[in-house]
């Protein structure tokens, strides 16, 4: 029945796959596969300091960077159900045990309000939330915080090189004040749909790093940073920074996946 009404739909509104414009489907079976190839580590050169472990689901390349697109500046919404998916397998990857330390708080990288205005949607919450909903489905106790804000105006990212992207967002991100007493109620996961430099959920740690450094103290809250400024660290799940800040992304640089510094 389903395929037989697509098949109408497809002929009424035609519709091609997001990933690689096969016609009469929004995302073939392939492309979808595609982007659930295998979540991996992965590191971009330079490693900004204070990176927390990165996982990522796949490469931006071919049909992956086009569904990412697709649903970050053309609205095809539709697609958050398996980005979603790839980024809760990510989520998986790096969060170490199920039950460990609380439930999973799948916190978004924001965009600025002229993009999330401009686009009509804030498309990494919506893929954060889609995940969120995977993890629940799967057993996992998780949900989303969103309670990252910019305190101050940023420039356009696009164009900027690793060093010109970490000073353009040094200082932008805050933890909302309604935000810093559920901090402490899980594990926190940073989530982002791509990672390029990793200037973005560097900033993004820092600001949760500064909420922890006020509820739990700062000594412990410089022991965490410095053992987690990208100096090196496990790749295994269950090691890595004291403070315990991971972070997931749905794609990632292919060169980020080639580094390896064991």
């Amino acid at each position: 029945m389903r395929g037989w009404w697509q098949e109408i739909v497809g002929l009424v509104l035609p519709v091609a796959c997001a990933g690689c414009g096969r016609p009469r489907t929004e995302l073939c079976e392939e492309c979808a596969a595609g982007v659930a190839a295998g979540p991996r580590r992965v590191r971009p050169a330079p490693e900004p300091a204070g990176l927390p472990v990165v996982h990522a689901a796949a490469p931006y390349e071919n049909a992956v960077r086009a569904m990412l697109l697709a649903h970050k500046e053309r609205g095809a919404l539709g697609l958050a159900g398996v980005l979603g998916g790839a980024l809760a397998a990510a989520v998986r990857a790096g969060a170490g045990y199920p039950g460990e330390r609380g439930p999973l708080l799948l916190v978004p990288v924001p965009s600025t309000r002229r993009a999330t205005a401009g686009r009509g949607h804030d498309p990494v919450r919506r893929i954060a939330t889609a995940a969120a909903a995977e993890l629940r489905r799967g057993g996992t106790s998780a949900r989303v915080l969103a309670v990252l804000g910019q305190r101050r105006a940023v420039a356009d990212q696009a164009g900027l090189g690793a060093r010109e992207r970490q000073a353009n967002l040094a200082g932008a991100l805050v933890v909302a004040d309604g935000g810093r007493r559920l901090i402490g109620g899980g594990r926190v996961v940073l989530v982002d749909d791509l990672l390029t430099t990793g200037a973005s959920l560097a900033e993004a740690a820092r600001a949760v790093r500064e909420v922890a450094e006020v509820c739990a103290g700062p000594a412990a809250a410089r022991a965490s940073s410095d053992t987690s400024a990208g100096t090196g660290g496990a790749d295994d799940a269950g090691e890595g920074a004291p403070d315990g800040l991971r972070a997931a992304v749905v794609a990632a640089s292919p060169s980020a996946f080639e580094i390896n510094r064991n």
